[in-house]
């Protein structure tokens, strides 16, 4: 069966990023907490791109976020 969404890292943390901006979640929790926001079907993909990329769903979502960019340093 193919995935209904293809789950790259750059789209998962672009996600978090967005996420995290629009205050639905915080930095500090951890990566279990985007299965609200990811589509149950969807999330068997999700979560295997995340183990590809050695991370755990205990991590803290800002870990997962990556480098940020800042408009204002």
């Amino acid at each position: 069966m193919l995935p209904s969404v293809k789950y790259s890292l750059e789209v998962i943390q672009e996600e978090v990023r967005r996420l995290v901006r629009s205050g639905a979640v915080s930095r500090q929790q951890r990566i279990y907490a985007l299965c609200e926001y990811i589509p149950p079907r969807d999330w068997v993909y999700f979560e295997r791109e995340l183990e590809e990329s050695n991370y755990l769903l205990r991590d803290a979502l800002g870990d997962l976020m990556g480098r940020e960019e800042w408009e204002n340093d």
